[in-house]
């Protein structure tokens, strides 16, 4: 028997705003069931910790058989969320389920209204403890019944979500708290499943608390081949939250099974990051690196980060807040013990703890890469093989953590056909004197080692990195140097090796002779070909073609031009510098040839011929291919 019931009448503004709650914040009805089952989760927790402390409490509540109970009526179509936990006081009830009816109601709604977005708006909303309010998205009416361990009577709340509550004490509950949903009808317009289904309740559990450390029961009925049927108890979560065990008790199939689950991969992964923070934000993560790039590794519509949980109960698929955008091929869990969540917990709230969290994945991720480095090259060389694009991203877009993501880049060189090098073994086998990383990029290793920009350092003995990804015409740009030492485009500036292509140095003398040679023919030239480049001057880096381009040390590539123009940026073209190697015959006949009779329309031929053979032999477009085939052709007639 209980007392008189008690009627209070909730305010016009908390009218307003349970409304809002109800119809406007959670974006999936279905996590109603996910906050009645953390809530309840939280009550097992409390019991359980309160009773290491207060040993009087066992006497009104059995600790030994903590558990959450799932009951379907589907007569009366309720569904009762129990829980043997901890338990509320009347006074409870009106400080936590009754929070939403506080004052400053009023406030808070003005705020909301004031707010101009809704992401805003909900971040408001979640100053206020109202995820048990969820249940009447799905539920006509609610009654709670509840009673506090260590105390002897209970109390009942109801409530149809409207004007009114009705709360009043009840004797003989036992100690815990049952919340009764008054079930509306399915509609699959409205978003509302058919709750009372064995199938989707399970759907629902398996998603969203699968992981929650206390077994979730429901009773279920099974009819044998005989139609006798039978009622079993089933628990519908496995409680196996592997980022919660020391890692010595989780073997390496289990992590296998595991990654399998959450990625959808049936090929084990590459690495496997467990670890554990504590102090004053504690949390566990549990990481993985795949073996394999997924297809839509490089698609827009790629989904990134890793799943979130709140003590085991899972929050988001996809939280990008918790992972950068180059990592995203990482899969795996973060369960953190306490976090700023908004009140549907759908959206992160972006404060300094989850900044931290970042910060220490990103460090451990790249740090697990770096020992496979060191200790499992092979390995290493497969998953840099895998994603060293994406994470040569991070050198763009991370700027806290280049120097962990240089130490990681291997690049094809021309130390090795084959095999591919580090910065840091780049270094290791520099010359004597040298204190440039000299690296070129292009389209491909062929079209790169067969540039004429590399023929004096082939000569000389110089190695030159060879980048071929498109992010790498990005990344070389934004990185000045790597252990003090300067990374140098030989297409780009001025190159000076300081020897002749037989390794004689060149003499002051001589660079002046060679100056004077040219004074007139170079201005000609620039003047000649002032349509397409806007310097013309003599090489040092070309032994055997006769003329190279290049840009000035800040230039844009070409590559990195067309980029910018397929993805519909607009950018000015960029004129670029031609480079005559002054040793070559057909540049000493022309130079000759102007001496003779500068004002030969030929010789202005010539000049376009050699400015196109210098372009096509970098990969380069020409401006007007026909006008160059009839020059071409016009120049062999006249030879056979």
């Amino acid at each position: 028997m209980g007392s008189s019931v008690e009627t209070l009448e909730f305010q016009a503004e908390t009218r307003q705003l349970l409304r809002l709650v109800i119809h406007s914040i959670y974006s999936n009805k279905d996590i109603f069931l996910r906050e009645l089952i953390s809530n309840a989760s939280d009550a097992l927790d409390k019991l359980r910790l309160e009773s290491l402390t207060d040993s009087s409490l066992t006497e009104t509540a059995d600790t030994t058989n903590l558990h959450i109970s799932l009951e379907v009526d589907k007569d009366a179509r309720t569904l009762t969320v129990r829980d043997n936990g901890i338990g509320m006081t009347r006074d409870d009830l009106v400080e936590l389920i009754g929070t939403i009816a506080k004052s400053g109601t009023a406030t808070l709604l003005k705020k909301i209204k004031e707010a101009k977005d809704a992401a805003t708006a909900e971040s408001l909303i979640g100053q206020f403890g109202v995820g048990f309010y969820s249940a009447f998205m799905v539920a006509d009416k609610v009654t709670l019944r509840t009673r506090r361990a260590g105390t002897d009577s209970g109390t009942q709340w109801e409530s149809d979500g409207e004007g009114t509550y009705d709360i009043q004490a009840v004797d003989g509950l036992p100690v815990g708290t049952s919340v009764i949903l008054h079930l509306k009808p399915a509609d699959s317009e409205d978003g509302l499943a058919d709750y009372l289904s064995e199938p989707k309740i399970r759907q629902i559990v398996k998603q969203y608390s699968d992981f929650i450390r206390w077994p979730i029961r429901m009773a279920t009925e099974r009819t044998d081949a005989e139609g006798e049927t039978t009622s079993d108890l089933d628990t519908l979560n496995s409680m196996k939250a592997l980022w919660a065990r020391p890692r010595t008790e989780v073997t390496e199939d289990e992590y296998n099974e595991f990654y399998q689950q959450i990625s959808l991969d049936w090929q084990p992964p590459a690495e496997t990051i467990h670890m554990r923070a504590e102090g004053t934000f504690e949390y566990e993560a549990l990481l993985f690196i795949p073996s394999q790039a997924p297809f839509d590794l490089f698609s827009r519509e790629t989904k990134r980060g890793v799943q979130l949980y709140v003590k085991r109960v899972f929050i988001m698929d996809d939280c990008e807040a918790l992972m950068p955008n180059y990592l995203r091929f990482v899969k795996g869990v973060v369960d953190a013990h306490d976090l700023s969540l908004n009140v549907s917990r759908e959206i992160l709230q972006h404060d300094r703890q989850i900044r931290g969290v970042r910060r220490r994945l990103v460090k451990k991720v790249l740090g697990a890469i770096k020992d496979m480095q060191s200790k499992d090259a092979e390995r290493y060389a497969k998953v840099w093989e895998q994603f060293g694009r994406p994470l040569k991203e991070g050198l763009v877009e991370d700027t806290d953590n280049t120097e962990a993501l240089l130490e990681l880049v291997s690049a094809a060189s021309t130390h090795d056909p084959e095999k591919t090098t580090t910065l840091r073994e780049y270094v290791e086998r520099m010359k004597d004197g040298q204190d440039t990383i000299y690296y070129l990029t292009g389209e491909s290793r062929a079209l790169v080692e067969n540039s004429p920009h590399m023929e004096a350092f082939a000569a000389k003995g110089y190695e030159v990195l060879i980048l071929t990804d498109p992010i790498d015409e990005v990344w070389v740009d934004q990185v000045p140097s790597f252990d003090g030492h300067r990374l140098q485009s030989i297409a780009k500036g001025q190159v000076d090796l300081d020897e002749s292509a037989d390794g004689e140095k060149e003499t002051d003398a001589d660079k002046a002779q060679r100056e004077q040679d040219f004074a007139t023919l170079l201005p000609w030239l620039t003047t000649t070909l002032s349509d397409h480049v806007k310097q013309v001057r003599l090489s040092s880096r070309l032994t055997t073609s006769a003329a190279c381009i290049v840009g000035d040390a800040h230039d844009v590539t070409p590559t990195l031009e067309k980029m910018y123009r397929a993805m519909g940026q607009q950018i000015p073209p960029v004129k670029r510098i031609l480079e005559l190697n002054p040793t070559h015959p057909l540049i000493n006949a022309l130079r000759t040839a102007h001496a003779q009779s500068a004002d030969d329309p030929a010789l202005a031929e010539n000049a376009e011929l050699i400015y196109g053979s210098a372009l096509l032999a970098e990969g380069g477009d020409l401006p007007d291919p026909a006008r160059f085939t009839r020059l071409l052709t016009d120049r062999l007639t006249r030879t056979l």
